[in-house]
């Protein structure tokens, strides 16, 4: 089964509290496996008042999440059931499955939001020497010693204070030596 992404309808002005108690459900409840990313799809706004600019944070859709998932009655059951969550947009009748996003359509949102699913070739390898490109170990040397390619994470091992620390980073954040 492959993971998806999946609009969600909440009450309106609750999309960053479905994110929170969603998450913290997925947590609870192990669904880590089937329920990957929750996203309230945001662009920032600037406003002058008073000779001073103001960053604020919009909602581009208003009333609804993104969420990523694979697909099962198990994960429908908890996203459905989260306080918060009117349902799933695209499902017909009660028990029918939602229709996910087009990819092409999830990258559009994301890239709106300067999220951008940067898909780069990983041809890293485990053991191999990397240097950390960003972050609080920008230009720190360390050595990969896991590699979740779902999740697009790498944990490294860098020298701290003469002590290996192990950091999860993204595939974005590193770079070959």
């Amino acid at each position: 089964m492959e993971k998806n992404w999946y609009v969600v309808h909440t009450y309106s002005g609750y999309e960053n509290k479905v994110k929170t108690n969603l998450e913290k459900r997925v947590e609870t409840m192990g669904m880590q496996d089937k329920i990957f990313r929750v996203v309230v799809p945001e662009e920032e706004e600037r406003e002058i008042k008073n000779n001073k600019e103001k960053i604020t944070k919009k909602k581009v859709f208003p009333g609804y999440v993104l969420v990523e998932i694979i697909m099962t009655d198990d994960s429908w059951y908890v996203v459905r059931n989260t306080p918060g969550v009117t349902g799933f947009v695209g499902s017909a009748g009660s028990g029918s499955k939602p229709t996910a996003l087009l990819p092409e359509e999830v990258e559009m949102i994301l890239k709106q939001m300067g999220m951008d699913e940067k898909h780069a070739d990983f041809d890293f390898e485990l053991k191999e020497t990397v240097l950390v490109q960003e972050g609080p170990f920008a230009n720190f040397e360390g050595t990969i010693e896991e590699i979740d390619t779902d999740k697009r994470k790498v944990k490294v091992h860098v020298d701290m204070f003469g002590r290996q620390t192990p950091v999860e980073l993204d595939f974005t954040q590193i770079e070959k030596i």
